[in-house]
């Protein structure tokens, strides 16, 4: 082989590692319009308007992300369920609620510097930690199982008197056989 195809190999192969994304981004948010509420977002998830999610490109699904507006100093955290954004010049695009607890509804576009807050979360992988939750099955100063204040509430309860219909007294209609 030549010079020429050993160096266009390895440049082919460094264009087709996966380059991690990078720990701390800054750049221009935007976010989804109420209106999206109940679309399919790349995930598979519904996007509601009110829920703390995000679109990016290279974070996978499942991330949590940490989203600074350093113009108000708000901070938020979301999770990546979507791809995108496709608009140019922007790193991120926000629910409506997470645009809305940073504070950028009104302007639409806004700086943002994002940072990842933990690893990927893989759904159904075994936990590495395999301790026994513990229980306490006793109970202090509960008779009969129930709660003391519960105590109190049942004891009044069949202390008071109840009334029947048959006790009552009630105005009675003339029978209008009795006039005669």
């Amino acid at each position: 082989m030549d010079l020429r195809r050993i160096l266009i190999l390895v440049i082919s192969a460094l264009c087709f590692t996966f380059l991690p994304a990078q720990i701390r981004q800054k750049g221009k948010a935007s976010y989804y319009s109420k209106r999206a509420t109940g679309a399919r977002t790349s995930s598979g998830e519904r996007l509601h308007h009110d829920s703390m999610t995000c679109a990016h490109r290279t974070y996978p699904f499942g991330t949590r992300l940490k989203v600074t507006n350093p113009s108000t100093g708000k901070i938020v955290f979301v999770r990546v369920t979507d791809r995108g954004p496709y608009g140019r010049g922007r790193i991120i695009d926000l629910s409506w609620g997470a645009a809305k607890a940073l504070g950028m509804l009104s302007q639409g576009v806004v700086t943002v510097v994002v940072e990842q807050v933990d690893e990927t979360i893989v759904p159904f992988r075994p936990s590495d930690d395999k301790t026994a939750m513990e229980f306490d099955y006793g109970s202090s100063d509960a008779a009969n199982g129930l709660h003391p204040s519960w105590k109190e509430i049942k004891e009044a309860n069949h202390k008071t008197p109840t009334s029947h219909p048959k006790n009552l007294s009630r105005p009675q209609k003339p029978n209008p056989a009795m006039r005669r």
